[in-house]
């Protein structure tokens, strides 16, 4: 759908899980969801964000994969591993700065979201979008989003030195154009603890 852009807006985001049970009735997944609703900080807020893949616009699964299994089409979307090509090595689970694909072990598949390209490619909107009801997943054209939202879409993001631009946006507060990503800020750390426990008494040891 030319002209339509795919945005996730984690402010809206209800928690439902719609989206999961809609994405596992696609076909082409075998009844497997490629989506997955998690929370973004457990310990402290009740708070929960929908994780689809990105579409990075230099896909870092694609460009690990040993065996040339995952490829980006000419509009950007990044598909899933071709089965006879994958060797469900992970090498794409580890690699990927969004954590989103997931390698099948039954299948011996990598399979992730790929904006449900069987539905896109024919003129419908993706199946999580189509069922979210506080349109925390929208598919739709720039202007409207534009007109409804009072944030603003982006698609840059830094983790670290590397630098992502991707496909899909993140709706985010106006005065954050680029989102900066460190994972330690999202680990849980007891810092007394953690420092207690690794700490050697030089006196005992001499």
């Amino acid at each position: 759908m030319n002209g339509y852009g795919f945005y996730v807006d984690p402010s809206r985001c209800i928690g439902c899980k719609s989206c999961v049970a809609a994405c596992a009735e696609c076909d082409s997944h075998r009844g497997q969801s490629m989506i997955h609703v998690d929370f973004i900080d457990r310990r402290n807020t009740i708070a929960t964000v929908p994780m689809v893949c990105m579409h990075c616009e230099e896909p870092t699964c694609a460009l690990v994969c040993p065996a040339d299994a995952i490829k980006k089409g000419e509009d950007g979307v990044v598909r899933s591993a071709l089965k006879p090509r994958c060797i469900a090595c992970s090498n794409c689970v580890l690699a990927c700065p969004f954590g989103v694909p997931k390698v099948h072990i039954e299948a011996e598949l990598m399979m992730k979201c790929d904006m449900c390209y069987d539905r896109t490619s024919v003129g419908l909107r993706p199946m999580c979008a189509t069922v979210c009801p506080s349109q925390a997943l929208s598919f739709a054209p720039p202007e409207t989003i534009a007109k409804q939202r009072t944030s603003i879409p982006v698609n840059d993001f830094r983790f670290g030195n590397e630098h992502v631009r991707t496909k899909v946006f993140l709706m985010m507060p106006e005065q954050h154009p680029v989102l900066d990503i460190d994972i330690a800020d999202y680990m849980w750390e007891e810092p007394d603890e953690q420092t207690d426990r690794w700490l050697i008494d030089e006196a005992a040891l001499s």
